[in-house]
């Protein structure tokens, strides 16, 4: 899990700094990107990335992530702005609010899988299951994304707090009941509407 960073350490760089986003492919609720920046040479505390842990163990290593990193950064981009730049410049956007955030100096950034043109970075397929740090990034974020979608489900009839804005069987059944909420993705319309009727 460190393999990655030690090789950025053998070219010379020693501030390396993890980035992920969470919310890319929900239909509700923003895109959330976080950073993090470990001491050079830190040893890894996590092995799975954060899809494949449960809630409790990601909140457990959400301060522990908070409590050993030099610094980490959250960036949020909400519906409103998904809908004008669409989600793939909102991810960005995200990204680098997460590492105006960081309020520290850094060297080098891994990312999963996105360019991140001008940033000296290198994008690697599945990287919060090869990098350490990305590693961390995603669970920051995770958890982070998990509490605004909590918060929204006290204030629309949508459970958020369950399905977090993905289209899952009760996300279709609550879109047909109460229709869209002001946190859903406006541009995601179309393809909402399309798997609901044909279950796509």
């Amino acid at each position: 899990m460190l393999e990655i960073e030690k090789k950025l350490y053998e070219k010379g760089y020693k501030y390396i700094v993890g980035i992920d986003e969470v919310g890319r492919g929900a239909l509700a609720g923003p895109v959330v990107s976080a950073c993090v920046l470990f001491p050079p040479y830190t040893e890894p505390f996590i092995f799975k990335d954060s899809k494949k842990l449960s809630k409790k163990k990601r909140e457990e290593l959400f301060f522990e992530i908070k409590k050993r990193a030099l610094a980490v950064g959250i960036g949020v981009v909400e519906n409103t702005i998904i809908d004008k730049i669409n989600i793939y410049n909102a991810t960005k956007l995200a990204m680098k609010r997460a590492l105006e955030d960081l309020k520290t100096d850094y060297e080098f950034i891994i990312t999963d899988y996105i360019k991140f043109e001008p940033y000296p970075h290198i994008s690697l397929p599945k990287a919060d299951e090869k990098s350490f740090t990305v590693a961390a990034a995603s669970i920051i974020a995770k958890v982070y994304r998990d509490k605004i979608m909590e918060e929204y489900s006290e204030v629309y009839p949508h459970s958020f707090e369950k399905h977090k804005g993905y289209l899952t069987k009760l996300h279709k059944e609550e879109i047909l009941k109460y229709g869209f909420s002001p946190i859903h993705r406006k541009s995601f319309k179309i393809k909402i509407q399309r798997k609901l009727k044909f279950g796509e």
